[in-house]
């Protein structure tokens, strides 16, 4: 269980996290949204521990990250929207390294690996360099170490950029069967994942949360039960126009 308690943080005089409160159980899959400034990557890093909150607290399974640090984020992987890699490390080590990080024996990660590397379509890079990869193959192979050590929450921060139709089709598959036993998060602004993957919507706008609510209901918005018309309309309001 991921719980956020009033989870505040600024820079300078700007908020951008004011007093989010949510809970999200196993099993749940959970779509961030809101306009670009909205929050929603320093939340992600907040609760990643990247960040410091200038107040408030955030807890996993009853552990307090700020006074049981390693105990809590030692169930958390987090894919940022530009995932950096080792450049000097093939895939194949750079899996191999975060699996070690990660504690993993020799035989998970044998047998893990192989999956991982068919859904998201990484064999034909496997003994290639992180630093010759393309942004979309750079992107998959972050996702491939998120996913190896199967944290009990993962979030993800616009996972399928640049990632082709096949691929994206994959990786929600991959993301629903890992969501049936874990808590995810996932920051995006395609609708369409949206929809084909979360239970619950989170909807950040000047660092509040405004609305936690599914996907149904944000449709029935709007009369033709558009979401990305829903999505532009809670947008247009909370921003006075």
């Amino acid at each position: 269980m991921l719980a956020v308690k009033n989870l505040s943080k600024s820079f300078g005089s700007r908020k951008a996290v004011d007093n989010v409160n949510f809970c999200l159980h196993k099993g749940e899959i959970a779509a961030l949204l809101g306009p670009n400034g909205a929050g929603k990557t320093t939340l992600l890093r907040l609760i990643c521990g990247y960040l410091v909150p200038d107040g408030g607290e955030i807890s996993v399974n009853h552990k307090n990250i700020a006074t049981q640090r390693l105990e809590a984020l030692q169930n958390i992987a987090y894919v940022p929207e530009s995932a950096a890699l080792y450049p000097e490390m093939t895939v194949f080590e750079y899996l191999k390294f975060i699996a070690r990080l990660r504690q993993l024996s020799e035989r998970r990660f044998a047998e893990t690996l192989p999956s991982l590397v068919s859904s998201l379509g990484l064999s034909e890079v496997l003994n290639a360099k992180n630093e010759i990869l393309s942004k979309g193959f750079r992107r998959r192979v972050a996702l491939a170490g998120a996913f190896l050590s199967r944290p009990e929450i993962l979030l993800l921060d616009e996972p399928t950029e640049g990632l082709d139709p096949n691929q994206k089709f994959e990786f929600r598959n991959l993301l629903k069967t890992y969501g049936r036993h874990g808590t995810v998060i996932i920051s995006t602004h395609i609708m369409e994942e949206v929809e084909a993957l979360a239970d619950r919507i989170l909807f950040i706008s000047r660092g509040k949360l405004i609305s936690d609510t599914t996907p149904a209901e944000l449709k029935k918005l709007t009369p033709g039960n558009d979401i990305e018309a829903a999505f532009r309309a809670v947008t247009f309001e909370k921003r006075g126009m």
